[in-house]
């Protein structure tokens, strides 16, 4: 039986050894296994059981002399002993002897000059089904030339950790090891945990080829190949935003920003489903076919057909499929320097422009910080909105210092002459539950207006409080409603919230980024 290559993994006697097995025959022998069965779109629809989502509080970096002074250690990115991970990879490996095991060699950026190459092993069909369409899918030709990998992940959710043994928080761990190049998933069958993985792999080692690693979603004009890039938080409108019918996708996630230009990442996506219409996200709708793997999505027992609506099992419901399900997508995922790049806000305190321009400082300063709301109710006991800041708009994925990505954006934005805006797709003329939210084609038509360049020689007012440049005029949009304190009813209690929100960006940055430039903290709101 051909291993290739596993005995220097330390598994010598595996069952049977199955690599870059095709969708179909994934799909095949996951139904045959008992992990999931047909869907009537043709769909791999899956269980996950506890874990259906990401678990932060599970994920370790092991402290090794090489990688210590460079990883931003704190509560996303926890140390792990190099003697603990040795133990739970020594158990690891134990389990996986004697069973079937399954390899993808796949590939991570679409631009080969930054590629690097990722071994997944799985101990599950249903799992090495959904990285093989999330990653890019190497050719015969580069499979048969694979040579060595870079990274290995291994994905064995059946196999737990003891928690007073081995010094995890619970039977969940995921561990990269970035010493031994080797990161390790246990006790969970969320997949995303895999796609995570290789992405804070690729934010480590981007930097050291001068790639900026984003967390954003990217599109190009198939004519002019003007590119644009989107990034924000969930909730904030970047999938539909960045989702054109007159633009291409060069990707919905994970990117790199190299002298040569953008490039996606991956080659596949993982969409929400909850709630999902044919008449809002057709590109998603009809991308659950099959060869996708739909995670935790509820199946009528008779039809096999969705409830989107349904969120009994979970809300981050999720679907995983090749990008080149969908119809605009542009394959391979590459553009050129971006001459835009967009931040999406949600602000539900309604004081926020709805869109306003930022030289470098204060792009330095948003991409920093990350900002959304949390919405009143929807958490137990939320009752009024609560910012919710993100490292880079990707803070549990960034094992490096802040500071190392910041630099690096701002020079880029500089070298190339790239316009930077933020657009606040939330609330106006009051907070959340008084104001209402900003209309999508009023957003639609800001990005346009960025975009054609059509902002580029209108007049501006500087907004004291969020220290930004608000222009006067936008096409398609109404006058009265870019000046957010015009909205209001009330003036007072307009300048009341936004002196609220002004002190939270002041308050989080002096916490979190103490000994960041001052100039970067200067060009942040003013309370």
């Amino acid at each position: 039986m051909k291993t290739y290559g596993l005995k220097k993994l330390g598994l010598f006697n595996p069952k049977e050894v199955y690599r870059n097995l095709t969708p179909t025959k994934l799909v095949e022998m996951a139904i045959q296994r008992g992990e999931g069965v047909l869907s009537s779109t043709g769909a791999l629809s899956v269980t996950t059981g506890k874990y259906t989502g990401r678990s932060p509080e599970d994920k370790f970096v092991v402290d090794t002399p090489d990688i210590h002074n460079k990883i931003a250690w704190g509560s996303v990115n926890r140390p792990i002993e190099k003697e603990k991970f040795d133990l739970i990879y020594g158990k690891l490996i134990s389990y996986l002897q004697n069973r079937e095991i399954f390899i993808f060699d796949g590939l991570a950026g679409a631009d080969p000059t930054c590629r690097k190459k990722f071994r997944i092993v799985n101990e599950m069909a249903s799992q090495n089904l959904f990285i093989h369409q999330l990653l890019i899918r190497p050719t015969e030709d580069e499979l048969n030339n694979y040579g060595k990998e870079d990274f290995t992940i291994i994905a064995a959710p059946g196999f737990q950790c003891n928690p007073e043994l081995d010094g995890t928080h619970s039977e969940a761990a995921i561990i990269i090891n970035f010493e031994k190049k080797i990161g390790i998933i246990c006790g969970s069958r969320y997949s995303g945990e895999i796609k995570k993985m290789v992405f804070c792999v690729m934010n480590l080692l981007m930097p050291d080829l001068d790639v900026l690693p984003m967390h954003c979603s990217a599109n190009i004009d198939p004519v002019s190949g003007e590119t644009a890039v989107f990034f924000g938080l969930s909730g904030t409108g970047k999938t539909t935003l960045s989702t054109d019918p007159n633009r291409k996708l060069i990707g919905d996630d994970e990117h790199g920003w190299s002298d040569h230009g953008i490039f996606n990442f991956e080659g596949g996506c993982y969409a929400k489903c909850i709630n999902l219409k044919e008449k809002y996200e057709p590109e998603i709708y009809h991308a659950i076919k099959f060869g996708s793997l739909v995670e935790n999505v509820v199946m009528d027992p008779k039809t096999q057909e969705f409830d989107f609506k349904d969120k009994s099992l979970t809300e981050n419901t999720r679907v995983g499929y090749p990008i080149s399900y969908i119809s605009n997508a542009q394959i391979p995922g590459v553009g050129g320097i971006p001459s835009v790049v967009i931040f999406l806000t949600a602000d539900a305190f309604g004081v926020l422009p709805p869109i306003s321009r930022l030289d470098k400082n204060a792009a330095m300063y948003h991409f920093i910080t990350g900002f959304t709301s949390k919405l009143a109710g929807t958490e137990r006991g939320v009752t009024e909105p609560q910012p919710t800041f993100s490292t880079c708009f990707g803070e549990p994925f960034m094992p490096l210092n802040p500071a190392v990505y910041a630099e690096m954006f701002g020079k880029k934005i500089e070298k190339y002459n790239t316009k930077v805006f933020l657009i606040n797709t939330g609330w106006s003329g009051g907070p959340y539950g008084i104001g209402s939210r900003i209309d999508l084609r009023n957003t639609r038509a800001m990005v346009t207006a960025v975009l054609n360049g059509e902002l580029d020689n209108v007049e501006y007012r500087h907004d004291e409080i969020f220290n930004v440049e608000v222009p006067q005029y936008c096409p398609n949009v109404p006058c009265e409603i870019l000046n957010p304190a015009d909205t209001w009813d009330n003036k007072e209690a307009y300048y009341s919230y936004a002196k609220k929100l002004a002190k939270m960006f002041q308050e989080n940055f002096e916490k979190k980024y103490p000994n960041m430039p001052v100039y970067i903290a200067e060009a942040g709101p003013k309370a």
